[in-house]
């Protein structure tokens, strides 16, 4: 006798399939019966959960974002610096890229980024873990100067994740996050207060 999921459950597998499709199709290269057959549903069980491929597209975004940026969050919350902190956000980040190449693809591949609705999306993800970064720059320069500081320490995790997830060998996380947080903290460390005089 087979068990049946609950709808949330039901949802969470839907998702969790159709990540690896998208990733490894696109957007424009997935269809909906390429999701229903890998997650063994009908097509009416995804339009039960998702309204269209768009929608459900929407929802992946969202989740994963949310999943990245809680993982970030919650690492960088238990440092007592500004250099641990550092380094702690940076071994999340590459934890998540290492454990999930499929969800770093969806958010950073350039298949989201050819729709506007979907490069929003994306854009606010990004501008959060900026916003999460931001305060680790803790130097009297001003805020616009010190937010795009934070993106540019959020590209260069964005960068390096890239380059690992292309050349699609395993890769050690802790190791790669100790390298770029010191190289990010060197870089820190050398921003220097505005002089008003």
């Amino acid at each position: 006798m087979s068990h049946r999921l609950t709808a949330t459950a039901r949802r969470e597998q839907i998702l969790d399939v159709a990540l690896v499709v998208f990733a490894r199709s696109g957007f424009h290269g997935a269809s909906m019966n390429d999701i229903a057959d890998a997650a063994g549903v009908t097509k009416p069980v995804l339009y039960q959960h998702f309204d269209s491929k768009r929608d459900l597209y929407a929802a992946l975004l969202d989740d994963v974002g949310a999943r990245l940026l809680n993982s970030i969050a919650k690492a960088a919350a238990e440092a007592s610096d500004g250099k641990s902190r550092t380094e702690l956000g940076y071994r999340a980040y590459f934890r998540w890229v290492a454990e999930d190449h499929d969800a770093f693809r969806l958010l950073f591949g350039s298949g989201a980024l050819r729709d506007d609705e979907f490069t929003i999306a994306i854009r606010e993800i990004t501008e959060e873990a900026a916003r999460a970064v931001a305060p680790m720059i803790d130097v009297d320069i001003p805020e616009e100067h010190r937010r795009t500081l934070a993106h540019a320490l959020v590209g260069l995790a964005e960068g390096a994740s890239r380059r690992l997830v292309e050349l699609g060998d395993d890769f050690d996380p802790d190791l790669i996050a100790t390298e770029v947080s010191a190289l990010a903290w060197a870089g820190l460390r050398a921003v220097q207060p505005i002089d008003d005089g």
